[in-house]
């Protein structure tokens, strides 16, 4: 078994490995992201041959690094094991139908754990060219190499808070999602839907958003972003799969996560 690096060190190469492919996919996002596109699960369920080139992309630098080491893609059925005790869990594209769409909230996730446990995370999105990364028992999440500033206080009660969330591409699952986020709506300031899982993981750990849930999600959009969340000190929680909802993740501070949990899980 091949020797596992630090955290700080295999941080580095998930944030080299972002870049580098968040790099490939701005060129694709100038240059008309509506070619190459195909449905997956459903008609919402969208993939282009940028998600395609990105991981390859991903994976070639990955594979040079640490060839003994196993890798968890979103696309292309990409799951290997290796042989080192850690894998790399990889979303080369988060946000596709805003990236298919012109809308430039997306990013890339790089993770990499061992067994289950998250060791290292960066979550790169190109269009405000943000880098967000944790390492465990690292301190706190950065953007950019700085310490994450809140864009405001985070809030103490879920009256005061603003939760992002996202929905299912199956129109059943969202039909009981919708019943979910009228609750929420009564109970918080706020809800918004951007449309990547990452990046709003990203956002609830900088303070941008003071809370977080989704179903339906795997372990490439959640990897990162769940690390930077307890990073920053927020509780993570596992949303077991309930009829008609499959299951999920919710990060919320402290003072009210149990109380949003009772509303949504």
């Amino acid at each position: 078994m091949a020797a596992a690096a630090d955290p700080q060190e295999l941080l580095a190469l998930a944030s080299e490995a972002a870049r580098r492919a968040g790099a490939l996919l701005c060129e694709r996002f100038a240059d008309g992201a509506r070619l190459g596109v195909a449905s997956k699960s459903t008609p919402t369920d969208l993939v282009s041959e940028a998600d395609l080139a990105s991981q390859r992309a991903i994976r070639e630098l990955l594979s040079a690094m640490r060839p003994d080491d196993g890798f968890l893609g979103e696309e292309e059925g990409a799951d290997s094991a290796g042989t080192s005790g850690l894998q790399w869990v990889v979303d080369p594209l988060d946000g596709t139908v805003n990236f298919v769409f012109g809308v430039p909230l997306w990013c890339v996730s790089v993770a990499v754990r061992e067994g289950q446990r998250t060791l290292a995370g960066a979550i790169y999105a190109p269009m405000q060219d943000e880098l967000f990364t944790a390492a465990r028992d690292g301190g706190p999440p950065l953007c950019n190499g700085a310490g994450i500033l809140a864009a405001k206080p985070r809030a103490e009660r879920l009256d005061e808070a603003l939760i992002a969330t996202g929905f299912a591409y199956d129109t059943a699952v969202r039909g009981a999602q919708a019943g979910v986020v009228r609750g929420v709506l009564t109970a918080a300031r706020d809800i918004r839907r951007c449309g990547a899982a990452a990046l709003d993981l990203a956002w609830t750990a900088a303070g941008r958003f003071d809370a977080f849930f989704e179903r339906t999600v795997m372990a490439w959009d959640t990897a990162a972003g769940a690390l930077l969340c307890e990073c920053a000190g927020l509780e993570v929680h596992t949303l077991a799969q309930r009829p008609g909802l499959p299951g999920g993740i919710l990060a919320a501070p402290p003072a009210f996560a149990a109380e949003l949990l009772a509303l949504v899980g």
